[in-house]
């Protein structure tokens, strides 16, 4: 079904310069699509001074076409088949914003096969078939632009792209979910229980009706795998990034993280080996003065480490209808400004051009080393403190800092928390296992990675 006049007069209008307008098919029209047409609105003549000619939304794909005529307005013409968008002859550039996977993905390959840029804020479509996607569009001499799909506000594909081109890569450590974040800072600063914060970021709308994939660590894990596969000139096999949520943290191993100088974070994390890659995203400890730790709220943070460039850090919003939407249009941009550009003029999808992309093996998180934090429950038994300080060391976890720490509501509860020297976690999980049976029982309640970041 069409809804409007095909095309209005409008669509084929010229700026100042004389320059045709790029024409946008938009494909959703909710949170992430009305704030693409409210900014291309609000700053239609600022965004054409800057590209040399305007750029309009002249048709849009939404199942509700009367609540999208509200947000297109009248002259965008409607349509409640995506297919019959993607199609048209008139459409230089398609703005994925629907979300899903397996619809977008065939329409996303659809606009691609008939010569048409596209550009998606989807971290999900990309991480899963980002491989075929960019093939298929390299294949066709088309873009696939995504600086909405990680961390919005942030530029931070651009950065890695096109800022620190000259570098390699060391690593990519970030904070890149503002659900979970905003979750662990009530936690953190209020003590509240993990049930209780997600109550408040769902009343406060920073999440979803269901939060499996932010509270679970999925959508970071998607994020990561393409800050990965950027990083590294990489492919990325989504299947096999370790992915860990917040769903099981208590708020006194807050309390005893900072008690050791430290604050946890939900991190997504690439790093660079020398015969494979890190991609891996879970509750982590690190260090206090890190900038890292002081990312509040539901903002995001992104640390690089380059070879030339050093230590970088990226900050800013990491989810809402304007700063999604700001991505979307720099995008838009970028494409209204290169033209008839050939592909080998243009940045590439992933950093390095395809010919050049490797299938670096991924580290698995048993073989991942790093320092760990441990919390054990004393139950007013302090003998086993000074057994602890025993067994771990003898068992080959070196301790290299602790403390005993009473529950902050509880008095009767006291714990020691041990941060123990660089172990695998295969290495760490055989040490456990010994533990259990030599000490009649006795195990850590909470285990986790402990990330120092060099800086």
């Amino acid at each position: 079904m069409i809804h409007g006049s095909l095309f209005s007069a409008a669509s084929d209008a010229s700026g100042e310069s004389g320059a045709r307008a790029l024409r946008v098919g938009l494909i959703g029209t909710g949170v992430v699509g009305s704030g693409t047409c409210q900014v291309l609105a609000r700053n239609a003549d600022l965004i054409a001074q800057r590209v040399g000619r305007p750029i309009r939304v002249v048709m849009a794909a939404a199942r509700n076409l009367h609540k999208a005529a509200q947000v297109v307005g009248p002259d965008v013409t409607l349509v409640s088949d995506p297919f019959a968008l993607v199609q048209h002859p008139d459409i230089d550039v398609v703005v994925e914003v629907m979300g899903g996977v397996t619809l977008a993905k065939a329409l996303v390959l659809e606009a691609i096969a008939r010569g048409k840029h596209v550009v998606t804020a989807n971290k999900a479509l990309l991480a899963e078939h980002g491989t075929e996607i960019f093939a298929a569009a390299d294949a066709n001499g088309v873009i696939v632009a995504y600086e909405g799909a990680v961390a919005v506000s942030i530029p931070i594909i651009k950065a890695l792209r096109e800022g620190l081109a000259a570098n390699r890569i060391h690593e990519v450590v970030g904070i890149v979910n503002g659900t979970t974040n905003f979750i662990l800072t009530q936690m953190q600063e209020a003590g509240l229980s993990f049930e209780v914060a997600l109550r408040m970021a769902t009343e406060q709308g920073f999440a979803e009706a269901d939060p499996t994939l932010d509270v679970e660590g999925i959508d970071a894990a998607h994020k990561i795998a393409l800050l990965a596969a950027i990083a590294f000139g990489a492919d990325v096999p989504f299947g096999q990034v370790h992915a860990q949520g917040i769903t099981t943290l208590d708020p006194w191993d807050m309390v005893c993280a900072q008690a050791l100088g430290y604050r946890i974070k939900l991190l997504g994390m690439a790093r660079q080996r020398p015969e494979a890659i890190e991609v891996r995203v879970h509750p982590a400890l690190v260090p206090e003065k890190h900038l890292l730790a002081q990312v509040q709220g539901s903002m995001n943070g992104i640390w690089v480490n380059a070879d030339a460039a050093g230590p970088t850090f990226h900050y800013g919003a990491g989810a809402g209808s304007q700063t999604t939407a700001s991505a979307v249009v720099a995008d838009l941009m970028d494409l209204a400004r290169l033209g008839s550009v050939g592909l080998s003029a243009r940045v590439p999808h992933r950093s390095v051009h395809t010919s050049a992309i490797r299938s670096w093996p991924l580290l698995p998180i048993g073989q991942v080393a790093s320092r760990h934090y441990l919390r054990f429950a004393l139950h007013g038994r302090p003998e086993l403190l000074t057994c602890l300080q025993d067994w771990l060391p003898s068992l080959g976890a070196n301790i290299e800092q602790w403390a005993h720490v009473l529950h902050p509501q509880d008095d009767q509860q006291d714990a020691l928390v041990v941060l123990v020297q660089s172990l695998t976690g295969d290495a760490l999980a055989s040490v456990l296992d010994a533990l259990l049976q030599m000490s009649e029982g006795v195990s850590p309640v909470a285990v986790w990675r402990v990330e120092d970041l060099n800086v």
